[in-house]
């Protein structure tokens, strides 16, 4: 195929939008619409909504994440008090992801560790690894094993049966 084309050949169809020629000297209604709705509605409400802007801009508040309140573990809720079981089990959702953040933030910085030390990674990079190694530890500890359904009531059963061996190890060692 050539690539030079013959526009000759192959012309460019015609639109199908005709153009208006309008040649009459009667105005058009809808520009009267369009004016009287821009000065009845659109520039009173443009000017009230200004108006707002500017004086909240006054009172700015700046915030970078949502903080919530602590609220009471679910061990620490009276027997029937279900909105203080959904608060806790917010509250452990949130801790979870909270947690979950911490080992990739501190996986991350070992990750980039490695990669800048290189060959040196296992003597420059112990404090990171020892520190990768406590965090996942930790949540291990306490969300281990309880699977992608995981929720507050059974992680606390979890971290009860494991203070419960614990003790009893300790109770053998004696």
């Amino acid at each position: 195929m050539p690539e030079d084309h013959d526009w000759e050949a192959y012309k460019v169809p015609p639109t199908r939008t005709p153009v208006s020629e309008r040649t009459t000297s009667v105005p058009n209604p809808v520009n009267y619409f369009q004016t009287a709705f821009n000065y009845v509605l659109d520039t009173p409400i443009t000017f009230i909504r200004g108006w707002i802007e500017r004086w909240q801009n006054k009172n700015k508040f700046y915030y970078y994440h949502q903080k919530f309140r602590r609220v009471p573990d679910l061990s620490q809720c009276l027997e029937g008090d279900y909105l203080c079981y959904y608060e806790a089990e917010a509250q452990w959702r949130r801790d979870r992801m909270v947690d979950q953040e911490i080992v990739e933030i501190v996986r991350e910085r070992m990750a980039a560790c490695k990669q800048r030390e290189g060959p040196n990674q296992f003597q420059n990079c112990a404090k990171e690894m020892q520190l990768l190694e406590q965090v996942t530890k930790a949540y291990q500890d306490r969300y281990g094993d309880l699977g992608y359904h995981g929720n507050a009531r059974t992680c606390l059963m979890k971290q009860k049966h494991r203070m419960m061996e614990e003790r009893k190890a300790a109770q053998e060692k004696q």
